[in-house]
């Protein structure tokens, strides 16, 4: 279990976001540059209207991260642990985020929705299937709900 991994991006991210704070994630339109000898690879994607996007966070600061967070760093909400969060820091630095696809030119997506800064590695690409990936019923716990009312809040002061 304590062998390395080791991933080789597939492609990077471009777009106008090079810090997290206050950007509203849903509404950023990024391009995924694809390694040109893996274009091929796309073939058929742009036939899907979601992608599940799996990249790395290459900004998190080296050394070991915190096991228990408050979430988004807000003091107000309870310590949890990094794996009940989507905090950027934690043991293996990885992410996952459904997009919505607009458009592929060759080795291109473009994508609405991604939560990567510009310059982030994309470790892999593949396709939203609803009978996998749609839950209709679920939980969250009382924060998540909370963290969604201050987000909110927030935006109607903006």
């Amino acid at each position: 279990m304590n062998e390395p991994l080791t991933m080789v991006p597939i492609g990077v991210v471009h777009n106008d976001v090079t810090a997290a704070k206050g950007v509203r994630w849903q509404k950023v339109v990024s391009r995924i540059r694809i390694a040109p000898e893996l274009a091929s690879a796309l073939e058929g994607v742009e036939a899907f209207s979601h992608l599940l996007v799996i990249f790395g966070f290459h900004q998190s600061p080296a050394g070991p991260a915190p096991l228990q967070v408050h979430p988004q760093g807000r003091a107000e909400l309870p310590l949890v642990g990094v794996f009940a969060t989507r905090s950027p820091r934690r043991p293996n630095p990885i992410a996952v985020t459904v997009v919505e696809l607009l458009a592929r030119t060759e080795n291109v997506l473009t994508v609405r929705g991604l939560d990567a800064l510009d310059g982030t590695p994309v470790l892999d690409l593949k396709p939203y299937l609803p009978r996998g990936e749609q839950i209709d019923k679920f939980r969250v716990p009382r924060w998540v709900k909370q963290l969604r009312e201050m987000h909110d809040q927030e935006k109607d002061h903006e």
